[in-house]
């Protein structure tokens, strides 16, 4: 159970040209699950709590609290009381959380595009169709 690709299972991000650079482990920001947390809360459409974090990245609740805690620290998230409840916090992005987050998409595109430099007009369009098809393929839980 988990994030989008599932408890502990990589994403796309953890491997090619965009795992390497600045925005890899041990750089600024540190490993995937952190970058994973920053995009996962640049996605929500409101700041969430530490559970739905965990949920939303593939990790408990402990590993969650930690890596919003290096983020806390770091200045990429806040924590913002809970308006339903007092007793619990949400997290937010901060400005410069949402510039990491910016910068690492940047860089993710450009990657991208470089891999795609040898590809024909019809391979694009084929890589697209099977990704497609992966994605609407991929287990949920």
């Amino acid at each position: 159970p988990g994030g989008r690709f599932g408890r502990g299972a990589p994403g796309p991000w953890s491997a090619g040209p965009w795992a390497a650079g600045p925005w890899a482990a041990g750089a600024r920001m540190g490993g995937p699950a952190r970058l994973r947390m920053l995009e996962a809360l640049a996605a929500a459409s409101h700041p969430l709590s530490v559970s739905e974090v965990g949920d939303a990245i593939g990790v408990d609740q402990p590993r969650a609290s930690r890596l919003i805690q290096q983020a806390v620290d770091l200045g990429f998230v806040r924590r913002e009381a809970d308006p339903d409840d007092a007793r619990r916090t949400r997290i937010a992005l901060t400005d410069e959380g949402a510039k990491v987050v910016r910068g690492f998409r940047g860089q993710r595109r450009e990657h991208l595009s470089q891999a795609l430099e040898g590809f024909t007009a019809e391979e694009r369009s084929e890589l697209a169709r099977l990704l497609t098809k992966l994605a609407a393929a991929w287990p949920q839980h």
